[in-house]
């Protein structure tokens, strides 16, 4: 949990004083913007708390295998998001995205706090690449997700910019 906070705190240092001009900008057709990272984000947690809470309530016991998620992190290997998860092209204002995953992060939270260590490892369900996912590695893997789309971020500002000083 305390790197699932850290991960957060370094999120918001790494959009502080963006503007949402600034957060807003494609820098190339077919890319994201930061704002559309960080709605990327927010719809990434809400489909997880969703999935945390149908595994709770769901009768169907399905076996995780100890995996490592960590590798989610490189951005070396580009991943298409499904559908489901891809950002729309609307103009975001920052403030309100913060919001929005401050919410997610307050619903993650709650839906964990009172699972018993057994069901953290046990209580598992299917996450599309990965397989069998238990609630403790959906946890994980949202905060390896989370640190993959900083480093994100930290490439779109580089660009934006390189893209500036170009003008």
């Amino acid at each position: 949990m305390d790197k699932l906070a850290k991960t957060r705190e370094d999120l918001w240092l790494s959009i502080s004083g963006l503007t949402n001009e600034q957060a807003n900008e494609v820098i190339e057709e077919g890319t994201w913007s930061i704002a559309q990272v960080l709605e990327h984000l927010h719809l990434m947690e809400r489909n997880v708390v969703r999935g945390i809470r149908d595994a709770l309530l769901s009768d169907e016991k399905l076996k995780a295998e100890q995996k490592s998620l960590e590798f989610v992190k490189d951005r070396t290997h580009k991943v298409k998001a499904p559908d489901n998860l891809v950002p729309s092209n609307d103009f975001k204002v920052l403030e309100r995205l913060k919001e929005e995953l401050t919410d997610t992060r307050k619903a993650l939270l709650e839906c964990i706090k009172d699972i018993k260590e057994d069901d953290f490892n046990e209580i598992s369900f299917i996450h599309r690449r990965f397989g069998v996912l238990s609630i403790k590695q959906w946890v994980s893997l949202v905060g390896f997700h989370e640190h993959r789309h900083i480093n994100q971020i930290e490439e779109i500002k580089q660009n934006l910019k390189l893209s500036k000083e170009r003008l």
